[in-house]
Protein backbone atom coordinates (compact mmCIF):
# COMPACT_ATOMS: atom_id res chain seq x y z
CA UNK A 1 0.00 0.00 0.00
CA UNK A 2 1.24 3.51 -0.87
CA UNK A 3 0.69 6.23 1.73
CA UNK A 4 1.01 10.01 1.22
CA UNK A 5 1.37 12.03 4.43
CA UNK A 6 0.94 15.79 4.13
CA UNK A 7 2.82 17.32 7.02
CA UNK A 8 5.03 14.24 7.04
CA UNK A 9 8.01 16.11 8.52
CA UNK A 10 5.98 17.27 11.51
CA UNK A 11 5.85 15.78 15.00
CA UNK A 12 2.97 13.32 14.52
CA UNK A 13 3.44 12.95 10.75
CA UNK A 14 7.03 11.73 11.12
CA UNK A 15 6.06 9.17 13.76
CA UNK A 16 3.22 7.98 11.56
CA UNK A 17 5.49 7.61 8.55
CA UNK A 18 7.93 5.56 10.61
CA UNK A 19 5.12 3.31 11.81
CA UNK A 20 3.78 2.75 8.27
CA UNK A 21 7.24 1.77 7.07
CA UNK A 22 7.43 -0.80 9.87
CA UNK A 23 4.10 -2.15 8.64
CA UNK A 24 5.67 -2.73 5.20
CA UNK A 25 4.00 0.17 3.39
CA UNK A 26 5.48 2.63 0.91
CA UNK A 27 5.47 6.15 2.33
CA UNK A 28 5.89 9.63 0.86
CA UNK A 29 6.03 12.74 3.06
CA UNK A 30 4.96 16.06 1.60
CA UNK A 31 6.01 19.14 3.57
CA UNK A 32 7.10 22.75 3.06
CA UNK A 33 8.80 22.96 6.50
CA UNK A 34 6.79 25.94 7.70
CA UNK A 35 6.68 24.24 11.10
CA UNK A 36 7.87 20.72 10.31
CA UNK A 37 11.57 19.98 10.11
CA UNK A 38 13.76 17.77 7.95
CA UNK A 39 15.47 16.64 11.14
CA UNK A 40 12.37 14.62 12.07
CA UNK A 41 12.68 12.43 8.98
CA UNK A 42 16.45 12.12 8.63
CA UNK A 43 16.30 8.51 9.95
CA UNK A 44 13.81 7.68 7.17
CA UNK A 45 15.56 9.28 4.20
CA UNK A 46 17.66 6.25 3.33
CA UNK A 47 14.78 3.80 3.66
CA UNK A 48 14.03 2.22 0.26
CA UNK A 49 10.27 2.69 0.70
CA UNK A 50 10.37 6.34 1.82
CA UNK A 51 10.29 9.45 -0.38
CA UNK A 52 10.31 13.13 0.53
CA UNK A 53 8.36 15.60 -1.60
CA UNK A 54 8.99 19.26 -0.74
CA UNK A 55 5.81 21.12 -1.68
CA UNK A 56 3.25 23.54 -0.23
CA UNK A 57 -0.16 21.83 -0.28
CA UNK A 58 -1.94 25.18 -0.51
CA UNK A 59 -0.49 25.55 -4.01
CA UNK A 60 -1.75 23.44 -6.93
CA UNK A 61 -0.73 19.80 -6.72
CA UNK A 62 -0.37 17.85 -9.97
CA UNK A 63 -2.86 15.00 -10.30
CA UNK A 64 0.04 12.88 -11.59
CA UNK A 65 2.81 13.95 -9.19
CA UNK A 66 6.39 12.78 -9.59
CA UNK A 67 5.73 10.12 -6.96
CA UNK A 68 2.81 8.48 -8.75
CA UNK A 69 -0.59 7.63 -7.30
CA UNK A 70 -1.36 6.63 -3.72
CA UNK A 71 -3.84 4.39 -1.92
CA UNK A 72 -4.25 6.60 1.16
CA UNK A 73 -3.86 10.36 1.68
CA UNK A 74 -3.26 11.63 5.23
CA UNK A 75 -3.69 15.35 5.96
CA UNK A 76 -1.58 16.38 8.97
CA UNK A 77 -0.29 19.62 7.42
CA UNK A 78 -0.90 22.61 9.66
CA UNK A 79 0.82 24.70 12.30
CA UNK A 80 -0.41 23.15 15.54
CA UNK A 81 0.76 24.96 18.65
CA UNK A 82 -0.78 28.35 19.56
CA UNK A 83 2.62 29.99 19.21
CA UNK A 84 3.01 28.62 15.68
CA UNK A 85 -0.45 29.25 14.31
CA UNK A 86 -0.53 32.76 15.77
CA UNK A 87 2.79 33.39 14.04
CA UNK A 88 1.43 31.97 10.77
CA UNK A 89 -2.30 32.75 10.91
CA UNK A 90 -3.01 33.02 7.19
CA UNK A 91 -0.85 30.01 6.35
CA UNK A 92 -2.79 28.04 8.98
CA UNK A 93 -6.13 28.95 7.46
CA UNK A 94 -4.88 28.14 3.98
CA UNK A 95 -3.70 24.71 5.15
CA UNK A 96 -7.17 24.09 6.57
CA UNK A 97 -9.00 25.24 3.43
CA UNK A 98 -7.03 25.31 0.15
CA UNK A 99 -4.71 22.57 1.39
CA UNK A 100 -7.60 20.33 2.36
CA UNK A 101 -9.34 20.96 -0.96
CA UNK A 102 -6.21 20.16 -2.98
CA UNK A 103 -5.58 16.91 -1.12
CA UNK A 104 -9.24 15.88 -1.37
CA UNK A 105 -9.13 16.32 -5.14
CA UNK A 106 -6.01 14.16 -5.30
CA UNK A 107 -7.66 11.42 -3.28
CA UNK A 108 -10.80 11.60 -5.39
CA UNK A 109 -8.86 11.29 -8.64
CA UNK A 110 -6.78 8.41 -7.30
CA UNK A 111 -9.82 6.71 -5.70
CA UNK A 112 -7.77 6.76 -2.53
CA UNK A 113 -8.90 6.80 1.08
CA UNK A 114 -8.63 10.17 2.84
CA UNK A 115 -7.64 10.64 6.49
CA UNK A 116 -8.06 14.07 8.08
CA UNK A 117 -6.25 14.96 11.30
CA UNK A 118 -8.73 17.19 13.08
CA UNK A 119 -8.29 18.38 16.64
CA UNK A 120 -9.92 18.62 20.04
CA UNK A 121 -9.72 22.38 19.44
CA UNK A 122 -12.92 22.09 17.40
CA UNK A 123 -14.68 21.83 20.78
CA UNK A 124 -13.31 25.24 21.81
CA UNK A 125 -13.64 26.06 25.52
CA UNK A 126 -16.14 23.25 26.11
CA UNK A 127 -19.32 23.59 28.14
CA UNK A 128 -19.65 19.80 28.51
CA UNK A 129 -17.14 17.47 30.14
CA UNK A 130 -15.75 15.13 28.97
CA UNK A 131 -16.08 16.01 25.28
CA UNK A 132 -17.91 13.49 23.11
CA UNK A 133 -18.23 13.54 19.34
CA UNK A 134 -21.87 14.64 19.58
CA UNK A 135 -20.96 17.94 21.26
CA UNK A 136 -21.40 20.88 18.85
CA UNK A 137 -18.70 23.11 20.33
CA UNK A 138 -18.14 26.51 21.98
CA UNK A 139 -15.76 28.37 19.67
CA UNK A 140 -15.12 32.06 19.07
CA UNK A 141 -14.78 32.39 15.27
CA UNK A 142 -12.69 35.58 15.53
CA UNK A 143 -10.73 34.91 18.73
CA UNK A 144 -6.95 34.42 19.11
CA UNK A 145 -7.25 30.67 18.50
CA UNK A 146 -9.75 30.97 15.67
CA UNK A 147 -7.40 30.46 12.71
CA UNK A 148 -6.62 26.94 13.90
CA UNK A 149 -10.08 26.10 15.27
CA UNK A 150 -11.95 27.32 12.20
CA UNK A 151 -9.48 25.71 9.80
CA UNK A 152 -10.15 22.35 11.41
CA UNK A 153 -13.92 22.91 11.55
CA UNK A 154 -14.07 23.97 7.89
CA UNK A 155 -11.95 20.98 6.88
CA UNK A 156 -14.24 18.57 8.70
CA UNK A 157 -17.22 20.01 6.82
CA UNK A 158 -15.39 19.87 3.47
CA UNK A 159 -14.14 16.31 3.98
CA UNK A 160 -17.66 15.21 4.94
CA UNK A 161 -19.10 16.96 1.86
CA UNK A 162 -16.74 14.99 -0.39
CA UNK A 163 -17.87 11.80 1.33
CA UNK A 164 -21.60 12.54 1.00
CA UNK A 165 -21.67 14.05 -2.48
CA UNK A 166 -18.83 12.21 -4.23
CA UNK A 167 -18.52 8.97 -2.33
CA UNK A 168 -14.96 9.55 -1.09
CA UNK A 169 -13.82 7.07 1.55
CA UNK A 170 -12.93 9.23 4.58
CA UNK A 171 -11.68 9.05 8.15
CA UNK A 172 -11.70 11.99 10.60
CA UNK A 173 -9.76 11.84 13.86
CA UNK A 174 -10.26 14.52 16.49
CA UNK A 175 -6.85 14.35 18.10
CA UNK A 176 -6.44 15.45 21.72
CA UNK A 177 -3.21 16.68 23.32
CA UNK A 178 -0.40 14.43 22.10
CA UNK A 179 3.21 14.43 23.26
CA UNK A 180 6.47 12.55 22.83
CA UNK A 181 9.90 12.69 21.17
CA UNK A 182 10.37 15.10 18.23
CA UNK A 183 8.27 17.86 19.75
CA UNK A 184 9.94 21.23 19.25
CA UNK A 185 11.62 22.57 22.34
CA UNK A 186 10.30 26.08 21.67
CA UNK A 187 6.88 25.41 20.15
CA UNK A 188 5.07 26.83 23.17
CA UNK A 189 3.05 23.79 24.19
CA UNK A 190 2.93 22.94 27.85
CA UNK A 191 4.99 19.73 27.98
CA UNK A 192 8.00 21.02 25.96
CA UNK A 193 7.84 24.28 27.94
CA UNK A 194 7.83 22.59 31.34
CA UNK A 195 10.43 19.97 30.40
CA UNK A 196 12.91 22.48 29.00
CA UNK A 197 12.45 24.84 31.94
CA UNK A 198 12.96 21.95 34.38
CA UNK A 199 16.05 20.62 32.59
CA UNK A 200 17.60 24.09 32.65
CA UNK A 201 16.54 24.65 36.30
CA UNK A 202 14.62 27.72 35.18
CA UNK A 203 11.28 28.77 36.73
CA UNK A 204 8.40 26.62 35.46
CA UNK A 205 5.81 29.05 34.17
CA UNK A 206 2.25 27.95 34.94
CA UNK A 207 -0.47 30.06 33.37
CA UNK A 208 -3.48 30.90 35.54
CA UNK A 209 -3.71 29.07 38.86
CA UNK A 210 -2.89 25.73 37.27
CA UNK A 211 -6.30 24.18 37.89
CA UNK A 212 -7.12 24.00 34.19
CA UNK A 213 -6.90 20.44 32.92
CA UNK A 214 -5.53 18.58 29.92
CA UNK A 215 -5.45 14.91 28.89
CA UNK A 216 -2.17 13.81 27.31
CA UNK A 217 -1.76 10.90 24.88
CA UNK A 218 1.68 9.48 24.08
CA UNK A 219 2.41 9.61 20.36
CA UNK A 220 2.94 5.84 20.07
CA UNK A 221 -0.60 5.22 21.38
CA UNK A 222 -2.01 7.81 18.99
CA UNK A 223 -0.34 6.17 15.97
CA UNK A 224 -1.86 2.85 16.96
CA UNK A 225 -5.29 4.47 17.07
CA UNK A 226 -4.74 6.09 13.68
CA UNK A 227 -3.86 2.74 12.11
CA UNK A 228 -6.94 1.12 13.60
CA UNK A 229 -9.15 3.97 12.37
CA UNK A 230 -7.62 3.78 8.89
CA UNK A 231 -8.41 0.07 8.68
CA UNK A 232 -11.98 0.52 9.96
CA UNK A 233 -15.10 1.48 8.05
CA UNK A 234 -15.79 4.46 10.34
CA UNK A 235 -16.48 7.64 8.38
CA UNK A 236 -17.81 9.75 11.25
CA UNK A 237 -15.45 11.92 13.36
CA UNK A 238 -13.82 9.96 16.16
CA UNK A 239 -11.99 11.19 19.25
CA UNK A 240 -8.45 9.86 19.68
CA UNK A 241 -6.76 10.76 22.93
CA UNK A 242 -6.10 9.70 26.50
CA UNK A 243 -8.99 10.25 28.92
CA UNK A 244 -6.65 10.42 31.95
CA UNK A 245 -7.10 14.05 32.99
CA UNK A 246 -4.52 16.05 34.95
CA UNK A 247 -4.33 19.59 36.29
CA UNK A 248 -1.58 21.69 34.73
CA UNK A 249 -0.12 22.42 38.17
CA UNK A 250 0.09 18.69 38.90
CA UNK A 251 1.77 18.14 35.52
CA UNK A 252 4.43 20.68 36.46
CA UNK A 253 5.04 18.91 39.78
CA UNK A 254 5.28 15.53 38.02
CA UNK A 255 7.90 16.86 35.59
CA UNK A 256 9.84 18.39 38.48
CA UNK A 257 9.89 15.02 40.23
CA UNK A 258 10.99 13.05 37.15
CA UNK A 259 13.75 15.51 36.21
CA UNK A 260 14.91 16.10 39.82
CA UNK A 261 14.97 19.76 38.86
CA UNK A 262 15.68 22.68 41.18
CA UNK A 263 13.14 24.82 39.32
CA UNK A 264 10.47 26.75 41.15
CA UNK A 265 6.88 27.07 39.93
CA UNK A 266 5.79 30.61 39.09
CA UNK A 267 2.39 31.79 37.91
CA UNK A 268 1.53 33.97 34.92
CA UNK A 269 -1.79 35.30 33.57
CA UNK A 270 -3.91 32.79 31.67
CA UNK A 271 -3.95 33.40 27.88
CA UNK A 272 -7.21 34.64 26.39
CA UNK A 273 -9.75 31.87 25.69
CA UNK A 274 -7.46 29.12 26.97
CA UNK A 275 -9.74 26.10 27.52
CA UNK A 276 -10.48 25.38 31.19
CA UNK A 277 -10.89 21.64 30.67
CA UNK A 278 -9.95 19.10 28.04
CA UNK A 279 -10.80 15.41 28.29
CA UNK A 280 -11.89 13.09 25.47
CA UNK A 281 -14.77 10.70 25.66
CA UNK A 282 -13.27 7.73 23.76
CA UNK A 283 -16.09 5.21 24.21
CA UNK A 284 -16.71 5.19 20.44
CA UNK A 285 -13.05 4.47 19.72
CA UNK A 286 -13.10 1.65 22.28
CA UNK A 287 -16.26 0.16 20.79
CA UNK A 288 -15.63 0.70 17.07
CA UNK A 289 -11.85 0.26 16.97
CA UNK A 290 -11.07 -1.79 20.04
CA UNK A 291 -8.51 0.91 20.91
CA UNK A 292 -7.48 2.71 24.06
CA UNK A 293 -4.18 4.29 25.17
CA UNK A 294 -1.83 2.03 27.11
CA UNK A 295 1.17 4.17 28.05
CA UNK A 296 0.82 5.90 31.42
CA UNK A 297 1.72 9.57 31.68
CA UNK A 298 4.72 8.96 33.98
CA UNK A 299 6.22 6.47 31.51
CA UNK A 300 5.54 8.66 28.47
CA UNK A 301 6.98 11.72 30.20
CA UNK A 302 10.10 9.78 31.18
CA UNK A 303 10.67 8.74 27.55
CA UNK A 304 10.02 12.28 26.34
CA UNK A 305 12.34 13.84 28.92
CA UNK A 306 15.11 11.40 27.99
CA UNK A 307 14.71 12.45 24.35
CA UNK A 308 14.91 16.16 25.22
CA UNK A 309 18.01 15.47 27.31
CA UNK A 310 19.68 13.68 24.40
CA UNK A 311 18.86 16.58 22.08
CA UNK A 312 20.43 19.04 24.53
CA UNK A 313 23.61 16.94 24.64
CA UNK A 314 23.80 17.05 20.83
CA UNK A 315 23.78 20.85 20.98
Amino acid sequence: MKILIAGGAGFIGSHLGERFLKEGMEVAAIDNYITGTRKNIVPLLNHPRFTLWEHDITRPIPIEPPLGKFDRVFHFASPTSPREYQRFPIETMKAGSLGTLNLLDLALNWKAGFFFASSSEVYGDPLVHPQGEGYWWNVNPVGPRSVYDEGKRFSEALVTAYHRSRGLDIRIARIFNTYGPRMKRNDGRVIPNFVMQALKNEPIQVHGDGTQTRSFCYVEDLCEGILKLMDSGVSEPLNLGNPSEIRILDLAKMILEITKSRSEIVFHPLPSEDPKVRKPDIEKAKTLLGWKPRIELTEGLSRTIQWFQSEMIKD
